[in-house]
């Protein structure tokens, strides 16, 4: 089995980002998603990202090498390849229905060995953990976005993780040159139980006509030193899945606090997703 090789499915933003800081740092990395158009779509953003990345450095000598960081990446949309896979980041959309389809086929493709790091907004380890015959080889792994400017994750103990699949997690993020925050399993742990709230309830002042959303963010931001308000933060991550993890939480709680704001439902529905898209709260590309 070769150590180096790690999987990531999923290859969306998140996903992108794991693999590019994986690849960064000499990894083998094997990238699975449904087609053929969206690995090309990552395939490109990963290496305008390192090309932006290198131009950006101080010490160009030390800068990493576009062509290097995407050749270690095999893109592709079969689970075949993860037999040398040693560790496993899962990045699939938030929606219970598609995580119930990827870990049977890991546990098919992947040694008895191979540990999988659920890269969740909300969904409790314990419950994907269930879906695996190995329980106690499940972790979670919550990056932050933009994942390779990002030095610090929310890890997260299920309720059969062991100590042995913590501590190869934790080695796998220290040669990511990555820090952690061990925490115990709960929908949506520590930081999205806060940070969805906030933006749900964000999006409530607007649909109230409170305030606009500049100026909803620009109170956070002048008033509370946040580098982002929530309404961009809600742009950034994408409005879709801001409302699916909102979601989540109001199912797992059962309690009214989690109700997504109807003005983010409808956005969703019209395809005001964020950045992705080209418009959400702020418009953004020819159109700013």
């Amino acid at each position: 089995m070769g150590q180096r090789t790690v999987g990531v499915v999923g290859a969306g933003v998140m996903g992108s980002g794991v693999a590019q800081r994986l690849a960064t740092f000499g990894f083998r990395v094997v990238l699975i998603d449904l087609c053929d158009g969206i690995l090309e779509r990552a395939r490109n953003e990963i290496r305008n990202n390192v090309r932006f990345q290198a131009f950006m450095a101080k010490d160009k000598g030390q800068a990493p090498d576009p062509d290097e960081v995407v050749g270690r990446i095999l893109f592709t949309t079969g689970y075949e390849p993860l037999h040398e896979a040693f560790f496993v980041v899962e990045n699939v959309t938030e929606k219970w229905t598609v995580k119930q389809a990827v870990y049977p086929r890991l546990d098919e493709a992947c040694p008895d060995e191979t540990v999988y790091a659920v890269d969740t907004s909300c969904f409790p380890v314990t419950r994907v953990g269930a879906l695996t015959n190995r329980p106690d080889r499940v972790v979670g792994i919550h990056f932050m976005n933009p994942v390779p400017m990002k030095p610090t994750v929310e890890m997260i103990r299920g309720h059969h993780t062991s100590e042995g699949t913590i501590a190869i997690a934790k080695a796998l993020l220290a040669d990511m040159k990555m820090d952690c925050v061990l925490v115990n399993d709960s929908p949506g742990f520590v930081s999205n139980r806060v940070l969805m709230l906030t933006i749900n309830e964000a999006v409530f002042l607007l649909q109230e006509g409170v305030a606009t959303a500049g100026e909803v963010d620009e109170i956070f931001k002048k008033c509370f030193a946040h580098k982002m308000g929530p309404l961009e933060t809600a742009d950034l991550i994408g409005l879709d899945t801001i409302l699916n993890s909102v979601e989540v939480l109001y199912e797992c709680f059962n309690d009214s606090k989690y109700r997504p704001c109807p003005l983010l439902k409808r956005m969703v529905d019209a395809g005001l997703l964020g950045r992705k898209s080209g418009k959400g709260f702020y418009t953004y590309g020819q159109g700013k």
